[in-house]
């Protein structure tokens, strides 16, 4: 049976989402989104230029992809409610990554002013899932303001140092009944898998493939890992011990 992801009333049989920034040309992403099996992709308001057509980015999604507008630049949450408005006004449908961030330095989120714009946005009908410093209060509150999934930093975002926070977004994942999308931070195939068995429902990431030296190559080798940890999560993984337990049994060796 295919193991669908269902968020927003789409179900989905990726659960690696993938971003639009960073990449040399903005020509590239049809064939990383094609490498790379993803559904959803996310795209900062900001960067849409109707009168461009090389840098107005919505012309480089396929359109059979699930666009997930994004507030970033907004630094309060009305200002994140002002963009994903107009987000939908532009025909960018109601899905909308929350991301609100006055630290300019290491670019946190700020958790309170999240939970505002997602309690705003998602009573006027729109599907949010708001970025997010992975605090188990936070989430529960985000949860409460009508979040359809809640995505926690793996670590500061563009910086592909993996699952800093890994403990924390365990707790999350043990405790959230909404789907748990471990976003920003993930820098190798081999983190991606990692959350996947930790039990994530998808990852987020966009500058590990575009800043590596083939993207396309990256794209599926990240698809391929997202498969991977996911089916390790779903097989059960063994359990660790801390003594050596041998794999075939000592007795009856070469007949003692």
């Amino acid at each position: 049976m295919e193991d669908l992801f269902h968020i927003g009333g789409q179900a989905l049989s990726s659960r690696l989402f993938i971003g639009t920034g960073k990449y040399s040309r903005n020509a590239l992403i049809p064939e990383v989104v094609a490498n790379s099996g993803a559904q959803v992709i996310t795209v900062a308001l900001r960067r849409v230029d109707p009168s461009s057509q090389e840098e107005n980015i919505l012309t480089h999604i396929p359109k059979e992809m699930v666009l997930l507008p994004n507030t970033s630049g907004a630094r309060t949450a009305e200002e994140a409610v002002r963009i994903a408005r107009l987000a939908k006004a532009a025909g960018m449908g109601n899905w909308v990554k929350i991301e609100v961030i006055k630290d300019q330095k290491h670019l946190l989120p700020d958790n309170a002013e999240t939970v505002r714009a997602t309690e705003i946005l998602a009573e006027e009908g729109f599907v949010v899932l708001p970025y997010m410093s992975p605090d188990l209060s936070a989430a529960v509150r985000m949860r409460d303001a009508g979040a359809a999934a809640v995505m926690p930093l793996g670590s500061p975002i563009g910086t592909n140092r993996g699952l800093r926070t890994k403990e924390l977004i365990g707790i999350l994942i043990e405790e959230m009944d909404i789907p748990v999308i471990v976003d920003a931070g993930i820098g190798r195939p081999s983190e991606a898998a990692e959350a996947m068995e930790m039990g994530a429902s998808a990852v987020l990431l966009n500058t590990a493939i575009a800043t590596a030296r083939d993207p396309m190559g990256m794209a599926a080798a990240f698809r391929d890992a997202v498969r991977a940890g996911r089916q390790a999560y779903l097989s059960g993984l063994g359990p660790v011990t801390e003594a050596a337990s041998a794999s075939s049994p000592l007795t009856g060796f070469l007949g003692a």
